[in-house]
């Protein structure tokens, strides 16, 4: 591979630097039918194609700032995209070569560091733990050489004074400059010599627009790296901080050069650039008067001959460096779990108002449902027997439904793995079995905190194996929610999808449970739903627990002092054995494995797809 220049490191030795190019790049706008043209075998009817960009050929330098601008639509974040291997390059015409080679996509991404337009950052934790978080996944030295580096980059990214601060929202916690400058760090802790930035000023006023952009010259000056962003209309003090700027319009290069070499062309091109506006706005506003070469144009290999063009030596290797040096994950699967797993911890407890409001409410559901159920089975009869299943059902109903909440908190997770998985921060794997660990002692307090109260104050079986019985199954109804939840939160686009789904399917399940309609009186054809509600195992298991066993034998019905039914024959009614009192615990368990694998299935695809 080609090595234009090489920059010493922190330890003496060679950093390989690299030059990306663009040569005749185009990418087609994929319609519906591209998307999911794998259902259909009939040939895709031929319509015109939208091109997003069209015969691009471009550059990028190390040391250098490489601006893409244009007005909006002009393609500046699909050509980003596609350079730092969010689009997959196979999806595009023409190549993308860096250092003369063709790009793998897969090396390139662990590489290099790309900033999206939106922060997507915990806002929950502070700026240094949101550095030193990344440089645990990025790094491979541990916690000494992580907290040397983002003690670095907190002073290179000027962050000394909030580095105690929490990110926040739009709203609350550090600034939008300041946000910023963590989101370019947090791509910036492994050191990567190229960096792509969607739009680093936007939402920024003109101060920290010029702060932003003015430590990426920094690096530039004294690192060496490739810097390429997009930038919409700069002002004139940002504009020349840049090396070089890639014009774009309706998808084709105009300029690309310096912005001297711009100002040379509008004057040849007979225009005047009228006072008080920059040369980059004027040429944005006028891109049709400009002459357009592509590689339609007699000149087949566009490249414009910059006067003030840097001459860089170049020598090429044999084998492709970037494809040798590809590195792996920098943690085991115990170690990223065990990161992922302190960071979950920190979010939840500092998640004051939910955390606070799910043992508040298992406290009060406890002690309200309590009061109301009170002792219902010291009266005989059916009415009271039915009292006591529809306790028990409004208890499942109450558990079940209350899991949802954490959907919001799992969208914004979602965010933020595909961007680190994308970048080979971690497996998708660890972040499902460190999200299931986490909640294992959480929803276990909250489970007991709804239990103690309501347990004796219904007054259910009156010892300690029925008790403990009892907490088990409405951890498992807990831990089974928050799987369920988990699952179509990798499934769902968004929040108003993923609610209406959720609450739909537990509905569904609630009405095949078995508890308004036995299952010899479901329909054959959705008796498959009774079989999948994840109110039917513990719903049974409440039962079994109160009319099993040493219970067997209680009276539930009298007429005129003599027994009508046994605790024993109420269960063979309900065609339920002593055995389905462990079995149905299996199957709970299988329910919260089986979606935790499916989660971590629809996350790996969604993964893949990002990556390929």
């Amino acid at each position: 591979m080609e090595l234009p220049v090489t920059t010493p490191d922190s330890g003496g030795r060679k950093k390989v630097s690299y030059t990306i190019e663009t040569r005749n790049l185009s990418y087609v706008l994929p319609s519906l039918y591209d998307e999911f043209s794998w259902i259909f075998y009939c040939k895709n009817p031929k319509r015109p194609q939208k091109f997003i960009i069209k015969d691009v050929n471009c550059e990028a330098r190390p040391g250098e700032i490489t601006a893409i601008a244009g007005p909006s639509g002009a393609g500046k974040t699909t050509l980003l995209e596609i350079l730092a291997g969010k689009i997959s390059p196979t999806k595009a015409t023409g190549q993308v070569l860096v250092n003369g080679h063709p790009v793998n996509a897969k090396c390139f991404r662990r590489l290099s560091g790309y900033v999206t337009q939106e922060d997507a950052l915990f806002p929950l934790l502070t700026v240094e733990e949101t550095l030193m978080y990344s440089a645990l996944l990025r790094l491979q030295g541990g916690k000494t050489e992580s907290a040397n580096r983002v003690g670095v980059l907190i002073k290179e990214l000027g962050l000394e004074h909030v580095a105690g601060s929490r990110v926040g929202g739009s709203n609350r916690g550090i600034s939008g400059g300041e946000r910023r400058r963590v989101s370019i760090g947090v791509e910036l802790v492994h050191d990567p010599a190229v960096i792509l930035i969607d739009e680093p000023t936007s939402g920024l006023d003109s101060a920290s627009a010029l702060h932003v952009i003015s430590l990426l010259q920094e690096m530039v000056a004294h690192q060496g790296k490739t810097i390429v962003l997009t930038i919409h209309q700069p002002g004139f003090r940002i504009l020349e901080l840049f090396d070089r700027l890639v014009l774009l319009s309706n998808g084709c290069v105009v300029h690309n050069g310096s912005l001297e070499y711009l100002e040379e062309r509008i004057k040849f091109s007979g225009l005047q650039i009228p006072p008080h506006i920059n040369v980059l706005e004027f040429a944005i506003d006028v891109t049709g008067s400009i002459v357009i070469r592509t590689s339609e144009t007699p000149n087949i290999h566009f490249h414009l001959k910059d006067h003030g063009e840097k001459k860089v030596s170049l020598t090429t290797s044999k084998h492709n460096d970037m494809v040798e040096k590809c590195p792996s994950y920098s943690n085991s699967h115990i170690e990223e779990i065990l990161i992922l797993g302190g960071r979950f911890c920190k979010n939840i407890f500092r998640t004051k108002q939910l955390f606070a409001t799910r043992i508040i409410q298992a406290l009060l559901a406890g002690f309200i449902l309590g009061s109301i159920f009170m002792n219902v089975d010291n009266n005989l009869g059916k009415v009271a027997l039915q009292t006591r299943l529809g306790f028990f059902a409004f208890s499942l109903t109450f558990l079940l439904s209350t899991m949802t909440e954490g959907l919001p908190i799992f969208l914004q997770e979602r965010a933020i793995l595909m961007r680190e998985t994308s970048r080979g921060a971690y497996r998708v794997s660890s972040y499902v079995v460190a999200n299931t660990f986490v909640f294992l002692p959480f929803l276990l307090m909250v489970g007991l905190l709804y239990t103690v109260p309501v347990y004796w104050l219904v007054g259910l079986r009156q010892n300690m194996d029925g008790f403990l019985y009892f907490v088990m199954v409405v951890w498992m109804v807990l831990l089974m929610s928050n799987s369920f939840t988990a699952c179509f939160s990798a499934l769902v686009p968004n929040f108003i999808m993923g609610t209406s789904i959720i609450a739909g399917l537990m509905g569904s399940f609630f009405l095949f449970s078995g508890y308004f309609l036995s299952k010899e009186k479901i329909p054959n054809y959705w008796i498959f739903m009774h079989y999948l509600s994840l109110f039917k195992y513990p719903f049974e298991c409440f039962l079994i627990n109160e009319y099993g066993g040493k219970g067997g034998k209680r009276c539930l019905e009298s007429e005129r002092g003599e027994c009508k039914l046994f605790a024993i024959d109420f269960l063979r009614q309900q065609d339920l054995k002593e055995s389905h009192k462990w079995s149905n615990l299996a199957v709970m368990l299988c329910f919260i494995l089986g979606y935790r694998v499916l989660c971590y299935l629809i996350l790996w695809c969604r993964c893949y797809r990002t990556r390929n």
